[in-house]
């Protein structure tokens, strides 16, 4: 049995934008996708307030951006287009944010169990973050295609705690979007989101309950959200 402080605790990171800066080898796979298509290539800045919703969706804002739509079953053969580039090279240029490994190796000797919970893929996600070198610290790896409901369904989130070997009183999302702040909100756990994530949004009006400038934050928050659970 573990112990320490955050012995009974389950930390759910979000991916993409949260725990890895994505954004280099998403526009990559996504400008070798629209080449296929003959459209302009989107820059670094644009893509990254469009992930966090899988690579379909990422597709078809950035084609709506040149006012382009695709029938479903061409958008189909595009978003596996769109998979199969970035898998191909799938961490040339991706890295952890500076902070996380220390981060999970502070929270893990505290004994807290790690999850990710990402709209990602889950075979990319695992693909990911075996190419850093961290995916081992994770109790769990869930993707979009995991579960029934994605983020921000809160189910999504639950499955990552239960996955891990947790439970959702004692476990706090860290993300970076709209959608990890619900799926938390929706199983009525805390929140804390980045700063420096991909979000389309002001982060000030997310609602989360911490917002963190860099990662050294993020174990005063956890300790701080998860002492005020009942």
């Amino acid at each position: 049995m573990s112990s320490g402080e955050f012995a009974d605790a389950t930390i759910v990171f979000d991916l993409d934008g949260t725990l890895v800066d994505t954004a280099p080898d998403l526009v990559r796979a996504l400008n070798e996708t629209l080449d296929l298509e003959g459209l302009p290539h989107m820059p670094l800045e644009k893509v990254r307030r469009m992930v966090g919703y899988g690579a379909r969706v990422t597709l078809e804002r950035a084609s709506a951006a040149s006012g382009v739509s695709f029938s479903a079953e061409r958008l189909d053969q595009l978003t596996k287009a769109f998979v199969d580039f970035y898998r191909a090279d799938i961490a040339r240029e991706s890295r952890p944010f500076p902070g996380v490994v220390d981060q999970l190796t502070t929270l893990a000797a505290g004994g807290a169990k790690l999850a990710v919970c990402t709209n990602k893929r889950t075979d990319l996600s695992q693909q990911l973050l075996d190419a850093l070198g961290i995916a081992g610290r994770f109790s769990a790896i869930v993707g979009a295609d995991a579960v029934t409901e994605r983020k921000p369904h809160p189910d999504h989130f639950r499955a990552a705690v239960s996955r891990a070997g947790g439970v959702v009183r004692r476990s706090v999302m860290v993300g970076d979007t709209a959608a990890d702040v619900a799926a938390a909100r929706g199983a009525g756990a805390p929140v804390a989101v980045v700063r420096f994530g991909y979000c389309d949004e002001d982060v000030e009006l997310l609602g989360a309950d911490a917002l963190l400038d860099r990662y050294s934050d993020l174990t005063p928050a956890c300790r701080r959200l998860l002492a005020a659970r009942p």
